[in-house]
């Protein structure tokens, strides 16, 4: 962490952020994605947690220019995350006062149901979007799943191990404040693992309900035949 303490027109404000990936929350990078059009001091932000009507108050521009190195060395590590396979056996999560440690299990299908079948349609859903842009052909090898998608994944992934709770879909959904809070060397490449082992994802698969609805349209089309024959 690199810090500065800077002159406001109406006092003082402590300025802190991150200077290496490790520091890094997913709920950080996650905001920078999300901003349409980042400057200067959206960046400094959102790393800082310092309001950006704060930082408007700070007498020289110029005192910001001891952050902008780190600011644009984080942007540049932030590319190459995506490709990391490193992934962390376990991950700690902060519930209030108390740490849970829970252990890295690769395999969605070991999830309960509900949450793997959110979590594969989460997954397919960012793989087709992204093949309707920009095509089938190496999909793979540009696919990047969006930041929100990832964190999605792994609150559904999580919820159940990190809380001890019967799975639900809405308050696995709510767990993705937990998961912003994970550092993003943590959270992106488990979230890419799932993303890349699970590519027969690029079509939906027709769901039971939908296989027996076909089926029984197809056994009534054929009773209407039968009977009109008669």
């Amino acid at each position: 962490m690199i810090e500065k303490t800077l002159k406001t027109t109406d006092g003082k404000i402590l300025v802190r952020i991150p200077t290496v990936l490790n520091e890094l929350t997913l709920g950080q990078m996650m905001a920078m994605q999300e901003k349409h059009y980042l400057d200067d001091l959206d960046a400094i932000s959102i790393l800082s947690g310092v309001p950006k009507e704060e930082l408007n108050s700070v007498r020289n521009f110029e005192d910001f220019l001891v952050f902008g190195n780190y600011v644009m060395a984080l942007s540049n590590q932030i590319k190459y995350l995506y490709d990391s396979d490193l992934i962390p056996s376990r991950i700690t999560f902060t519930i209030g006062q108390k740490k849970v440690v829970v252990n890295v299990i690769r395999n969605l299908s070991v999830e309960p149901a509900g949450a793997f079948l959110a979590a594969r349609d989460i997954i397919a859903d960012e793989i087709n979007e992204h093949i309707s842009l920009y095509g089938e052909e190496d999909w793979r090898e540009h696919f990047q799943p969006s930041l929100k998608a990832c964190c999605s994944v792994l609150a559904h992934y999580f919820f159940c191990r990190v809380t001890g709770k019967r799975y639900d879909e809405y308050e696995a959904e709510d767990f993705c404040e937990e998961v912003k809070k994970l550092r993003v060397t943590e959270a992106l490449p488990i979230a890419r693992h799932f993303f890349t082992s699970y590519p027969n994802l690029l079509k939906q698969k027709i769901a039971f309900s939908q296989q027996f609805r076909l089926y029984w349209r197809k056994k009534q089309v054929s009773r209407r035949l039968k009977n009109s024959s008669i």
